[in-house]
């Protein structure tokens, strides 16, 4: 009907008279397929070939080679793959019919009062064909009967399985015509062709693995043992034809709109295939012509191509193929540890983002090691995926499939469920309109890559993906960092990529300076101004330059004096990004320095200070404007006993303190227990060490070790305060190992950040070291009273001038021990006179005259 008839709302429903055709005359129980109408004459293909409507129509609608089609499945499967090559489709559709008998009502219904809820009609499509498990490993090439090869033909046959006992799909052997609606429709593959092939192989490759049909056994082993992780036979060929073919008509269903996205179970995989060669089990790379097919039949509706590829490997041959193309983003989570697993590439690192003009559309997310689970998963799409994907904004997305990440894959060697492939799947589904077509790539564990793609494909069908289990955790430290370095990466192509990258070429990077260099020269200016302290010189080879302004010292830290020695790390940075353009700006940055308030303390209470910054990047040789590492905490604690070495040495233990206390904060405290560990004289029972104070958070906990003295464990208990983290595992109630003395005195904080560990606990640290102070002050001023009562009681000089011997004041810092107050040694007795006679005169000393 070319004009809407006019309804009124408010009659039940409207009896018109019908222009559509009646099939045999007789209405009743028959129906006209209204997509037929609707097609606007567009090619009829065969069914085998062409996904099936909605459905069936009036077999007088279809030509006569269509009508055969319905008896039975057999027509299409029987003819051969080059039929399935050559044909294009049939005539156009007939939609003429005998002119009807009589008169035929069609009774329509009054519209909706309120808008329908945008419920889909469309179902998901499913990819799978039996003679693709032809394609299997010679039994010549079998090392023992049980050596199956991980490529296994019963992949495909596991997942189609899963799917069909979960009634998401028919069998093959079931009719078309009872398909349920709440099942995927079947898509046929049929072999790619060799002009779809060579899209995106060579020509010579493609005859190369065609001339495999014909070859002997020999022959196929030879070339087998000179490939890459490939094995051939003689359905070779053909198998490859059909899961390229398969992945093409997936990718073609979902673009047209005849199915609401689909499914390829297809192998031999392609992504490891490279444009003239063979290689990681892959024949041809199913996915990129498939994506080319696609931009080439449909170029205004599949222009931009997103393809994500969660294989444990890198699709090296997919990256290859798009590295130029600006309209095809090609985005890999892989296993990398440093090109060391397969294949072995360095274009696999993160920092090989496409070329030329397709700069920036390749992007990888390299994971420096195996054991990587959903929390890393998940996170690598909030963070990167998603972002990017959003940003690229595509029009057909792609999933190259591999299910060898899953849990129980041991090829992989990762933890990925079932639910984790679920909600992957589903956020990729907000993208290009929810047209996605998932083809499968690798898995190699049988039971875990149907699980995973069962999931998938309930996803796929509107189902809800399951909850991920609730001790999921947080991702791994090294998959943060993987991820932060990839989104500094990506931050020089996409908008939404955040910390923005600072490149070498950049006209502004001659006059840049990192920020913990600044900072720590103002706090030694700060320092200078408020506290007359200075740096320190440090005359050795590794440090010298390295700790140029970290080792500040108060004038008079060489005196006889109370000495407090602080190690800490640097200040912490605290700030907030602007939330549209995720600039971080100074005047919303805060500096927190705490560490800084034990010195201002210490000056006004009369204590010297040398403050000692551990810087985390010890040393950067060629600075490119790039992320550094922090240095791991074994490193620092390395660093920090080699300076504290050579503070002892050189400022403190050839000069006169009376008292040394030792803070460490953080990493920095681990070298000072080394410090006492491997220097005797720091532990002697006249040291001036009072005590080392550590603050413990997110670092182990060290213990004192002597292998010729028994009793430093005791020791370090009385002179030692340690303040340990409330989460740190020592506190844990399951751990095996018992709390010994080696450890120190550990004292159980409230808090878990070093920052907040310092000004919990200050009060307490300030009264000990003023108790400890007092104590020393106390034994010195006994000290200097008896040296007042003995400057009366002196004997007279010796014949010859020689004087009676003084009271020694060498021994004074005998009144430093740390557990206990002593008394000072009493000065040796003079030599006195008799006294004189005269009365009333005063005894005195007689002089001697010689």
């Amino acid at each position: 009907m070319d004009d809407d008839y006019p309804m009124d709302p408010m009659e039940e429903d409207t009896v018109i008279a019908s222009t559509e055709v009646n099939g045999n005359g007789d209405h009743a129980g028959t129906t006209v397929n209204p997509s037929l109408i609707a097609m606007e004459r567009t090619p009829f293909v065969a069914k085998k070939q062409q996904l099936p409507l909605i459905g069936n129509p009036a077999p007088h609608l279809l030509p006569d080679d269509q009508k055969m089609s319905l008896v039975g499945d057999t027509v299409a499967s029987e003819r051969s793959s080059d039929d399935f090559a050559s044909e294009a489709g049939s005539d156009d559709m007939d939609l003429s019919s005998p002119p009807a008998t009589h008169a035929v009502e069609v009774r329509v219904a009054p519209p909706p009062r309120f808008p329908p809820l945008p419920y889909s009609s469309s179902r998901t499509g499913l990819v799978y064909d039996v003679r693709m498990r032809y394609h299997a490993e010679p039994t010549s090439l079998l090392l023992t009967q049980d050596d199956i090869h991980p490529e296994d033909p019963r992949r495909i046959h596991e997942i189609f399985q899963e799917i069909r006992a979960a009634g998401l799909v028919q069998s093959q052997e079931d009719p078309e015509d009872e398909a349920k609606d709440d099942q995927c429709w079947r898509i046929h593959a049929r072999p790619a062709d060799r002009g779809e092939v060579c899209l995106i192989h060579t020509p010579e490759h493609y005859d190369f693995i065609k001339t495999l049909q014909n070859k002997t056994q020999a022959e196929l082993d030879a070339y087998s043992n000179s490939s890459d992780s490939i094995y051939y036979n003689n359905a070779t060929f053909e198998c490859a034809r059909l899961a390229a073919g398969g992945a093409i008509e997936a990718c073609r269903a979902v673009v047209r709109g005849d199915v609401r996205n689909a499914i390829a179970i297809i192998r031999p995989p392609g992504h490891h295939a490279e444009c003239d060669s063979a290689s990681g089990f892959c024949i041809f790379n199913n996915v990129p012509i498939a994506t080319r097919v696609c931009q080439k039949d449909f170029p205004d509706t599949c222009r931009k191509v997103m393809i994500l590829d969660w294989d444990v490997h890198h699709g090296n041959g997919i990256q290859h193929v798009f590295e130029e193309d600006p309209n095809v983003l090609y985005i890999s989570l892989h296993v990398f540890k440093n090109g060391t697993f397969y294949p072995h590439l360095p274009d696999a690192d993160l920092h090989f983002s496409g070329m030329g003009k397709g700069l920036g559309r390749n992007v990888n997310i390299p994971w420096a090691d195996h054991g990587m689970g959903d929390s890393e998963y998940i996170y690598a799409f909030q963070e990167v995926v998603m972002p990017i994907a959003t940003e690229f904004d595509p029009d057909l997305v792609i999933i190259s499939a591999g299910f060898d990440a899953a849990e129980g894959d041991a090829l992989g060697g990762c933890h990925v469920t079932p639910a984790c492939y679920a909600h992957m799947t589903h956020m990729l589904m907000r993208l290009a309109g929810g047209k996605v077509a998932v083809c499968l790539e690798g898995g190699y564990n049988l039971r875990s890559i149907a699980r995973s793609a069962l999931a998938v494909t309930r996803t796929l069908m509107l189902q809800p993906p399951d909850r991920l289990a609730e001790d999921i955790g947080p991702p791994k430290e090294s998959a943060v960092r993987v991820i932060e370095s990839v989104k500094r990466e990506q931050s020089k192509y996409w908008k939404c990529m955040y910390p923005k990258h600072l490149a070498t070429n950049d006209p502004s990077f001659v006059a840049t300076a990192r920020l913990h260099e600044v900072v720590r020269e103002w706090q030694s200016k700060v320092l200078a101004d408020e506290h007359l302290m200075f740096p320190l010189p440090i005359r050795r080879n590794l440090i010298s330059e390295t700790f140029e302004h970290n080792v500040i010292a108060s004038p008079n830290h060489l005196e006889a004096r109370p000495l407090l020695v602080i190690f800490h790390d640097p200040p912490e940075m605290m700030n907030m990004p602007d939330p549209y353009t995720g600039k971080n700006e100074l005047h919303n940055t805060w500096l927190t320095d705490v560490a800084k308030t034990y010195v201002d303390w210490a000056v006004k209470n009369g204590f010297e200070v040398i403050d000692v910054n551990i810087p985390k990047v010890v040393a950067i040789d060629d600075d490119e404007g790039g992320f550094v590492k922090t240095d791991d905490p074994d490193s620092r604690a390395h660093q920090t006993r080699e300076l504290a070495n050579y503070i002892w040495e050189n400022y403190i233990e050839p000069y006169d303190a009376t008292q040394v206390f030792l803070i460490g904060i953080g990493a920095a405290y681990m070298g000072l227990v080394d410090l006492l560990s491997n220097n005797e004289n720091c532990t002697a029972d006249d040291s001036v060490i009072q005590c080392l104070i550590g603050f413990v958070a997110g670092t182990g906990i060290s213990s004192i070790k002597r292998a010729t003295d028994d009793n430093i464990p005791g020791w370090y208990y009385n002179h030692s305060l340690i303040f340990v983290a409330n989460s740190h595992h020592v506190w844990d109630p399951n751990r095996q190992r018992k709390l010994r003395k080696k450890y120190g005195k550990l004292i159980r904080s409230q808090s878990d950040d070093l920052n907040h560990m310092l000004v919990e606990h200050q009060d307490k640290i300030k009264d000990y070291l003023l108790q400890k102070k007092s104590e020393l002050e106390e034994v010195e001023e006994e000290t200097r009273m008896i040296d007042r009562t003995w400057q009366g009681l002196r004997s007279p000089p010796l014949p010859g001038g020689t004087a009676t011997p003084q009271p020694s004041n060498s021994d004074s810092r005998q009144g430093s021990a740390p557990t206990a107050l002593k008394s000072p040694k009493l000065p040796p007795v003079g030599y006195f006179s008799v006294p004189s006679k005269s009365p009333g005169s005063p005894r005195s000393p007689m002089k001697r005259t010689f």
